[in-house]
């Protein structure tokens, strides 16, 4: 079809270009306008009225609400906005909650502490006893420290145990139990009703991780193994609890053996049963509790409990409010290794081998960097991408910049790997650790396609072609084969451990075979070189690198950073009227749902850890289920 419309004339062009131009600029400058008004808009209500100042004679509540981690598992404008709906964030970093605790020692505004610990869920018995010496650091410094709680478990008690006061709704319960780890077997579900064989190739007799799918109970090994780190726990949680409390251990004993009599006694009464013990002070419902707290306060009609207080997230935000984002000062970098460790880039919360190895090299070239500390809170996982990361420990070292290791709740296997290599380890007396040993598992599924009535039939160039297939038999030699790579990953295992603390490999092969320590055991066994927390770690690599006094230097946590855009949406999300603005958004909350990062697998880790990796017949693991 032709083109019919009249032809323009070069003056007409010419007008009419001049017009698309002007037309363009306007509407460029209005879109200017508009989005800057929108961005101070923003901007004015993520101020959200000022700071409040934090008056004399505050309490400060700490009320935490999720698991003690070491890192958040999601991004800071994620979190914002999840509290601007309402919803809580299900985890609570252990270094804001003793950063807190030791600030308000010495505040002179912070006139005492509240601990209310219902809705702290369960975590590793190191990061317990952390919190726990920093409760204790301020009721040394004579500021009174209050515990309560509706109901309590004996994880939530350590800690609880600590303060000069301990109360108990008259309806709670709390009780001591003990330490106990149970798993699920699955040999009989796999093997014998879906057809499934799990091939498990492994070595050291202690290395249980992938007992659950070859077995229908812990073997005699495992169970003697476990129980030896689990007493050891034991008896220092009890040491514990009894030293804060004024009581013996032997008493703390007598009453779980003596549970069922005690318990009757007061007619099933757990607040009766608690307080006869001496583990609380007094039952007390929250009401009364707060009427408690606002004689001993100040009243406040516009605070929560009518008394007044400022909560944890609120007392560490205005800390962070007095950083000096210019501070000059030769800095301690700490990189923190929490989680599964899994090749590639992984999020907060989770080790890759090639982002955790990228945070450590990003502290190598910074000038600014002088010493590092790599807080580890691992079970391990992947051998290579635990060898990636170790390297990474040993450049920093040849670059002349001392390495530090602290060992949180959990160190091992190649949470041990990626801390060998370290100037020292420190690890807290009640830290899992050790698990030195590699296992690999392959799961063959001819049985189980047999029962729907599929068989797998077909021709290969040599005996070993197609030999890895899953829905084959595995042959004996190709066992053969698979045992060997793993025979040679201990090798390297144990090999590495040896060289990095200067020990023979007989001694080393002795205390690993996949054995699991606590701390104490594995200080006596030199896998570990001292026992203290994350601070006598940075005092350590500080005076190894010569900075000084603790004021003379910076410590820094060296971390994935937010884009500008995602820090301004959280500040704009965190305040009063960003929060009200979102949380009546309908449109908010769906862009919530998108926003929100994958922080969990969606299968198990061994799941995951068995698929294929390219010319790779077999993925070597360096893991341990060994959390309570």
């Amino acid at each position: 079809m032709n083109d019919t419309s009249p032809r323009r004339g070069p003056l007409a062009r010419f007008f009419i270009g001049v017009w698309d131009t002007m037309n363009f600029t306007r509407r460029l400058v209005f879109n200017l306008l508009f989005f800057g008004f929108l961005l101070f808009f923003l901007a004015a209500l993520s101020l959200g009225g000022g700071v409040k100042p934090l008056l004399e004679r505050t309490t400060l509540v700490i009320a935490p609400e999720g698991a003690l981690v070491e890192q958040y598992s999601s991004d800071p404008a994620s979190r914002a906005l999840s509290r601007a709906f309402g919803d809580k964030t299900p985890e609570v970093q252990l270094r804001d909650v003793i950063r807190a605790l030791d600030a308000a020692r010495d505040d002179k505004r912070i006139e005492r502490v509240v601990l209310r610990l219902d809705k702290l869920q369960g975590t590793g018995m190191a990061s317990l006893r952390d919190v726990a010496a920093a409760v204790a650091r301020v009721r040394a410094s004579k500021k009174e420290v209050i515990a309560f709680a509706e109901t309590m478990d004996q994880k939530q008690y350590l800690i609880a145990a600590q303060a000069n006061e301990v109360f108990l709704d008259p309806m709670g319960g709390m009780m001591l139990e003990g330490l106990g780890r149970y798993r699920q077997y699955y040999r009989e579900g796999l093997q014998d009703k879906l057809g499934v064989d799990v091939h498990l190739f492994r070595v050291g007799e202690y290395k249980s991780a992938a007992e659950p799918y070859i077995l229908d109970a812990a073997s005699e090994d495992s169970k003697t193994a476990d129980l030896f780190w689990m007493n050891d726990l034991w008896t220092r949680y009890l040491d514990d609890v009894a030293k804060a409390r004024k009581l013996k251990p032997a008493d703390l004993i007598a009453s779980i053996d003596e549970l069922p009599q005690r318990l009757d006694a007061v007619k099933g009464d757990m607040g009766k049963y608690a307080l006869g013990l001496k583990l609380i002070d007094g039952l007390k419902t929250r009401e009364e509790v707060d009427e408690m707290l606002t004689k001993r306060g100040v009243a406040d009609e516009d605070a929560e409990g009518g008394f007044r207080q400022i909560a944890m997230d609120a007392y560490v935000a205005g800390l962070d409010r007095t950083l000096n984002p210019a501070d000059q000062r030769p800095q301690v970098a700490i990189v923190v290794a929490a989680g599964e460790i899994s090749g590639g880039e992984q999020p907060p919360g989770s080790i890759g081998g090639v982002s955790t190895a990228a945070l450590l090299r990003d502290a190598r070239d910074d000038e600014n960097v002088k010493a590092l500390v790599l807080r580890v809170d691992s079970p391990g996982g992947e051998v290579f991408a635990s060898e990636q990361i170790r390297r990474e420990i040993v450049a920093l070292k040849a670059a002349g910049k001392p390495v530090v290791v602290s060992m949180g709740d959990l160190a091992a296997s190649g949470g041990y790997w990626i801390s060998m290599n370290a100037d020292k380890i420190y690890a807290d007396p009640s830290t899992i650790t050790g698990s030195i040993g590699i296992f690999g598992m392959i799961p063959t599924v001819p049985r189980a396609l047999e029962k729907i009535g599929v068989h797998t039939d077909g021709v290969g160039t040599t005996r070993f072609a197609g030999s890895f297939d899953i829905t084959r038999p595995l042959a004996p030699e190709v066992g053969q084969v698979i045992q060997t790579i793993i025979n040679k990953g201990y090798a390297d295992f144990t090999g590495r451990v040896a060289a990095a603390r200067k020990k023979p490999v007989e001694e080393i092969d002795a205390i690993a075979r996949g054995r699991v320590w606590s701390g104490a055991q594995a200080k006596e066994r030199g896998l570990v070189d001292d026992l203290g927390g994350l601070q006598n770690a940075i005092d350590d690599v500080a005076a190894r690198a010569k900075l000084g006094k603790a004021g003379d230097y910076r410590v820094r946590y060296v971390e994935k950073m937010p884009s500008p855009f995602e820090r301004f949406f959280a500040g704009f999300a965190s305040s009063n009227a960003g929060s009200a603005l979102l949380g009546r958004s309908d449109l908010a909350r769906g862009l919530l749902a998108k926003a929100l990062p994958q922080t969990a697998s969606d299968l198990r880790f061994v799941e995951s850890a068995i698929k294929p990796t390219s010319g790779v017949p077999v993925k070597a693991l360096a893991y341990c289920f060994c959390e309570l």
